[in-house]
Protein backbone atom coordinates (compact mmCIF):
# COMPACT_ATOMS: atom_id res chain seq x y z
CA UNK A 1 0.00 0.00 0.00
CA UNK A 2 1.42 3.35 -1.08
CA UNK A 3 4.93 2.22 -1.88
CA UNK A 4 5.53 5.07 -4.35
CA UNK A 5 4.62 8.51 -3.02
CA UNK A 6 5.01 11.64 -5.13
CA UNK A 7 5.60 14.88 -3.22
CA UNK A 8 5.51 18.20 -5.09
CA UNK A 9 7.41 20.94 -3.21
CA UNK A 10 7.67 24.68 -3.66
CA UNK A 11 9.78 25.84 -0.72
CA UNK A 12 6.90 27.04 1.45
CA UNK A 13 6.25 25.95 5.03
CA UNK A 14 3.07 24.28 3.81
CA UNK A 15 5.09 22.32 1.27
CA UNK A 16 7.49 21.24 4.04
CA UNK A 17 4.54 19.97 6.07
CA UNK A 18 3.43 17.91 3.06
CA UNK A 19 6.92 16.47 2.66
CA UNK A 20 7.11 15.58 6.36
CA UNK A 21 3.77 13.78 6.17
CA UNK A 22 4.84 11.88 3.05
CA UNK A 23 8.06 10.83 4.79
CA UNK A 24 6.11 9.60 7.84
CA UNK A 25 3.84 7.56 5.59
CA UNK A 26 6.69 6.14 3.54
CA UNK A 27 8.63 5.19 6.69
CA UNK A 28 5.58 3.47 8.21
CA UNK A 29 4.68 1.63 5.01
CA UNK A 30 8.20 0.79 3.83
CA UNK A 31 7.73 2.95 0.74
CA UNK A 32 9.77 5.50 -1.15
CA UNK A 33 9.18 9.09 -2.22
CA UNK A 34 9.86 11.10 -5.31
CA UNK A 35 10.17 14.81 -4.62
CA UNK A 36 9.15 17.04 -7.53
CA UNK A 37 9.76 20.74 -8.06
CA UNK A 38 8.24 22.40 -11.11
CA UNK A 39 9.25 25.75 -12.57
CA UNK A 40 6.30 27.05 -14.53
CA UNK A 41 5.54 30.15 -16.55
CA UNK A 42 4.16 31.96 -13.50
CA UNK A 43 7.33 31.47 -11.45
CA UNK A 44 9.43 32.55 -14.41
CA UNK A 45 7.30 35.67 -14.95
CA UNK A 46 7.40 36.59 -11.26
CA UNK A 47 11.19 36.24 -11.22
CA UNK A 48 11.47 38.96 -13.85
CA UNK A 49 12.24 42.46 -12.76
CA UNK A 50 12.36 45.53 -14.96
CA UNK A 51 15.97 46.10 -13.93
CA UNK A 52 17.15 42.49 -13.82
CA UNK A 53 19.59 40.87 -16.21
CA UNK A 54 18.75 38.71 -19.20
CA UNK A 55 15.99 36.06 -19.11
CA UNK A 56 18.55 33.24 -19.23
CA UNK A 57 19.81 34.44 -15.86
CA UNK A 58 16.34 34.29 -14.35
CA UNK A 59 15.84 30.71 -15.43
CA UNK A 60 19.27 29.75 -14.13
CA UNK A 61 18.40 31.32 -10.77
CA UNK A 62 15.09 29.45 -10.60
CA UNK A 63 16.87 26.20 -11.46
CA UNK A 64 19.49 26.81 -8.76
CA UNK A 65 16.78 27.53 -6.18
CA UNK A 66 14.90 24.40 -7.24
CA UNK A 67 18.05 22.28 -7.04
CA UNK A 68 18.77 23.55 -3.50
CA UNK A 69 15.17 22.91 -2.50
CA UNK A 70 15.33 19.34 -3.81
CA UNK A 71 18.69 18.70 -2.11
CA UNK A 72 17.18 19.84 1.19
CA UNK A 73 14.18 17.53 0.68
CA UNK A 74 16.49 14.60 -0.13
CA UNK A 75 18.45 15.29 3.07
CA UNK A 76 15.20 15.25 5.10
CA UNK A 77 14.29 11.92 3.51
CA UNK A 78 17.73 10.50 4.33
CA UNK A 79 17.34 11.62 7.96
CA UNK A 80 13.97 9.85 8.06
CA UNK A 81 15.50 6.71 6.54
CA UNK A 82 13.22 6.89 3.52
CA UNK A 83 14.52 6.13 0.01
CA UNK A 84 14.00 9.20 -2.17
CA UNK A 85 14.82 10.64 -5.52
CA UNK A 86 14.25 14.13 -6.84
CA UNK A 87 13.06 15.63 -10.10
CA UNK A 88 13.22 19.20 -11.37
CA UNK A 89 10.84 20.03 -14.23
CA UNK A 90 11.07 23.29 -16.16
CA UNK A 91 9.44 22.48 -19.45
CA UNK A 92 6.90 25.35 -19.57
CA UNK A 93 4.57 23.21 -21.68
CA UNK A 94 2.00 22.55 -18.98
CA UNK A 95 0.61 24.14 -15.82
CA UNK A 96 1.97 22.83 -12.52
CA UNK A 97 -0.99 20.55 -11.81
CA UNK A 98 -0.48 18.81 -15.16
CA UNK A 99 3.25 18.41 -14.52
CA UNK A 100 2.43 16.79 -11.17
CA UNK A 101 -0.12 14.44 -12.69
CA UNK A 102 2.17 13.54 -15.60
CA UNK A 103 4.99 12.75 -13.18
CA UNK A 104 2.65 10.62 -11.06
CA UNK A 105 1.56 8.65 -14.11
CA UNK A 106 5.04 8.25 -15.65
CA UNK A 107 6.69 7.23 -12.36
CA UNK A 108 3.84 4.97 -11.29
CA UNK A 109 3.01 6.89 -8.10
CA UNK A 110 0.35 5.32 -5.90
CA UNK A 111 -0.25 8.48 -3.84
CA UNK A 112 0.38 12.21 -4.20
CA UNK A 113 0.99 14.15 -0.99
CA UNK A 114 1.07 17.93 -1.10
CA UNK A 115 0.64 20.87 1.18
CA UNK A 116 -2.23 23.25 0.62
CA UNK A 117 -2.52 26.80 1.82
CA UNK A 118 -6.27 26.35 2.25
CA UNK A 119 -7.02 29.68 0.61
CA UNK A 120 -10.64 30.66 0.40
CA UNK A 121 -12.56 33.55 -1.05
CA UNK A 122 -10.58 36.31 -2.75
CA UNK A 123 -7.19 34.73 -1.96
CA UNK A 124 -8.21 31.56 -3.75
CA UNK A 125 -9.62 33.52 -6.67
CA UNK A 126 -6.47 35.65 -7.06
CA UNK A 127 -3.78 33.05 -6.31
CA UNK A 128 -5.61 30.00 -7.61
CA UNK A 129 -5.17 26.58 -6.15
CA UNK A 130 -2.68 24.19 -7.66
CA UNK A 131 -3.59 21.66 -4.97
CA UNK A 132 -7.24 21.82 -5.99
CA UNK A 133 -6.34 21.30 -9.65
CA UNK A 134 -4.14 18.30 -8.77
CA UNK A 135 -6.96 16.88 -6.66
CA UNK A 136 -9.52 17.31 -9.45
CA UNK A 137 -7.38 15.72 -12.17
CA UNK A 138 -5.26 13.09 -10.41
CA UNK A 139 -5.72 9.42 -11.27
CA UNK A 140 -4.30 8.30 -7.93
CA UNK A 141 -5.31 9.22 -4.36
CA UNK A 142 -4.22 12.66 -3.18
CA UNK A 143 -3.48 13.56 0.43
CA UNK A 144 -3.71 17.29 1.13
CA UNK A 145 -1.84 18.57 4.17
CA UNK A 146 -3.10 21.89 5.46
CA UNK A 147 -1.02 24.85 6.53
CA UNK A 148 -0.40 25.02 10.29
CA UNK A 149 -2.93 27.82 10.80
CA UNK A 150 -5.53 25.92 8.78
CA UNK A 151 -4.88 22.74 10.74
CA UNK A 152 -5.81 24.53 13.97
CA UNK A 153 -9.14 26.32 13.34
CA UNK A 154 -9.52 29.59 15.21
CA UNK A 155 -5.80 29.99 15.88
CA UNK A 156 -4.50 33.04 14.06
CA UNK A 157 -0.88 34.17 14.13
CA UNK A 158 -0.06 36.52 16.99
CA UNK A 159 0.25 40.17 15.99
CA UNK A 160 3.95 40.20 16.76
CA UNK A 161 4.64 37.10 14.64
CA UNK A 162 6.20 37.66 11.24
CA UNK A 163 3.94 36.50 8.42
CA UNK A 164 5.66 35.08 5.34
CA UNK A 165 3.76 34.45 2.11
CA UNK A 166 5.46 32.24 -0.48
CA UNK A 167 4.61 32.24 -4.16
CA UNK A 168 3.71 28.64 -5.12
CA UNK A 169 6.99 27.89 -6.91
CA UNK A 170 9.36 29.52 -4.45
CA UNK A 171 10.41 32.04 -7.05
CA UNK A 172 9.28 34.98 -4.96
CA UNK A 173 8.49 35.48 -1.30
CA UNK A 174 6.79 38.47 0.30
CA UNK A 175 7.45 39.35 3.93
Amino acid sequence: MYQRILVPVDGSETSRRGLDEALRLAAALGGRVRVLHAIDELSFALAMDAYAGNPGGWLDTLREQGTRLLASAAARAAEAGVPADTVLRDEFRSPVHQVVNDEARNWGAELIVLGTHGRRGLGRLVMGSSAEQVLRTARVPVLLVRAAEEAQPGKAPAAEERIVIHQPTAALAFE
